[in-house]
């Protein structure tokens, strides 16, 4: 085996450890006493760490209000952040360990490699049992590093769709639709790989939110309302408790 070989294997393994590091799960265990993926959804994600620990972080006042916003600020938003920083440093490393010219197929391909070795990561952590979270905060710190402009060209149409429907599937599914759209049509590129991952990220997202589908077509999916002072209310007839909260089933 040659020494680039060698050195590529090792960025996968690094990126592989880097996504098996399970914030939720420790962030629960050490700051509430519980493990998230035994409650709520059983996911090791941001979105389940909103959900479960934020009942212990705002046990003062059981209103939605209340536990959205103590625990955005002690529990859900640092999980959040992390996994999605873990996906974009992890794709960064391709500099430090294969000598390709970035930007060029090779090279993307490779930031590919480590994106996929982070992502699998966090779905299988070896460090609590490979029980880990859906990855989609994740995925979204490697659409950023691979090709930012794309990537928070979507983040922009999820906010557009969010802020003119309140519904947090409705946009997560659109800005990934508009993913490959962007990559093929706006940003033209030819980069096969490229091209395929984008289209793979659209085909996961959809996957993973079918329920939430099947919620909007029946019109019964749950509008999120969420002001500047970071309060969240139902609509009425929407959500009255935290549980059924809009992000239910986006675990990341």
């Amino acid at each position: 085996m040659e020494q680039e070989q060698i050195f590529e294997i090792i960025g996968l393994l690094i990126a592989y450890l880097l996504g098996s590091i399970p914030t939720a799960v420790w962030v629960g265990r050490v700051f509430y006493g519980r493990d998230v993926r035994e409650f709520g959804s059983g996911n090791a994600g941001a979105t389940n760490t909103f959900r479960v620990l934020g009942k212990k972080a705002g046990i003062g006042n059981a209103g939605a209000t209340n536990t959205f916003r103590v625990l955005g600020k002690k529990a859900g938003i640092p999980v959040l952040l992390f996994d999605i920083l873990k996906g974009t440093f992890s794709v960064y490393l391709a500099s430090y360990f294969v000598d390709y010219q970035p930007g060029t197929s090779d090279f993307v391909n490779y930031q590919l490699v480590l994106g996929i070795g982070v992502l699998i990561g966090h779905i299988f952590p070896v460090y609590v049992g490979f029980r880990g979270g859906k990855g989609i905060a994740t995925l979204l710190g490697i659409m950023i590093a691979i090709h930012p402009l794309a990537a928070f060209s979507c983040i922009g149409i999820f906010l557009l769709v969010f802020l003119l429907t309140k519904y947090v599937s409705l946009g997560s599914m659109i800005s990934a639709v508009c993913f490959p759209l962007l990559i093929i049509l706006v940003f033209k590129s030819e980069i096969p790989s490229l091209v395929i991952f984008s289209i793979f990220i659209a085909i996961m997202v959809l996957i993973t939110h079918q329920k939430n589908i099947e919620r909007l077509l029946r019109r019964s999916e749950s509008k999120a309302n969420i002001n500047v002072l970071g309060r969240n209310r139902a609509k009425p007839g929407g959500i009255d408790s935290y549980e059924e909260f809009n992000l239910e089933d986006e675990d990341q």
